[in-house]
């Protein structure tokens, strides 16, 4: 691998995942910062609540977009004849998961960000974008029946690996299965205090369609 390369790239994704969606988009057309309602979380869950549909609906496609782009760092490597095409989902893995990170931990709101699941999507919509499209069939079912966006999210990351090791778009690499699995590992972890409230029956609910007041 071309490390000279891979290295920017790399520091590129993990500045896009960086990118505090939630927190710039509130401050500037708010005036709120969402760390401060809600569940304190950075993320478009928590816009969802504090400032409503739209607000919410602009984060997580941004936040989408932030994993998708840094996903596809690798495809421009490869158009421009930097890599060779066996190492393009490898590297796709790569600046993705250095992209979650970088929304978990971000440089630009004091490495507190968000769970890091609109930006999984976003690299999984890269990766492998069949899979990913079940995967928010599966979200908006569990959503809509449930009004969890915690144990939505579960189940629809863990749909992802599912699909694969199915065989359901065919014999997938099974570095790409390995990773499945470690990304809902991931996302269990990030909603450690969710399934508590979820087996204590405290969680709450999602409603998308509303706003709340911040002051609240």
């Amino acid at each position: 691998m071309n490390w000279f390369l891979i290295a920017p790239c790399a520091v590129l994704a993990y500045l896009l995942g960086s990118i505090p969606t939630a927190v710039w988009y509130g401050q500037a057309f708010f005036g709120t910062d969402v760390r401060n309602f809600g569940s304190g979380n950075a993320g478009a869950t928590n816009t969802f609540r504090v400032l409503g549909k739209r607000a919410g609906t602009v984060v997580m496609l941004i936040d989408v977009l932030k994993g998708w782009l840094a996903a596809n760092l690798a495809l421009t490597l490869f158009y421009l004849d930097f890599i060779p095409d066996n190492q393009r989902v490898a590297l796709k893995l790569l600046f993705g998961l250095i992209a979650v990170v970088g929304h978990l931990f971000p440089v630009f709101a004091g490495f507190k960000g968000g769970k890091g699941v609109a930006t999984l999507l976003g690299m999984a919509l890269s990766i492998h974008p069949q899979a990913a499209a079940v995967c928010i069939a599966v979200f908006i079912l569990v959503m809509t029946a449930t009004q969890y966006v915690s144990l939505s999210s579960m189940l629809a990351s863990l749909a992802f690996p599912m699909l694969l090791v199915s065989k359901t778009f065919g014999k997938e690499p099974t570095s790409l299965i390995v990773f499945g699995f470690l990304i809902f590992l991931l996302v269990l972890y990030t909603h450690q205090k969710n399934i508590g409230r979820l087996l204590r029956g405290q969680e709450g609910r999602t409603y998308l369609g509303r706003r709340r007041d911040p002051e609240a």
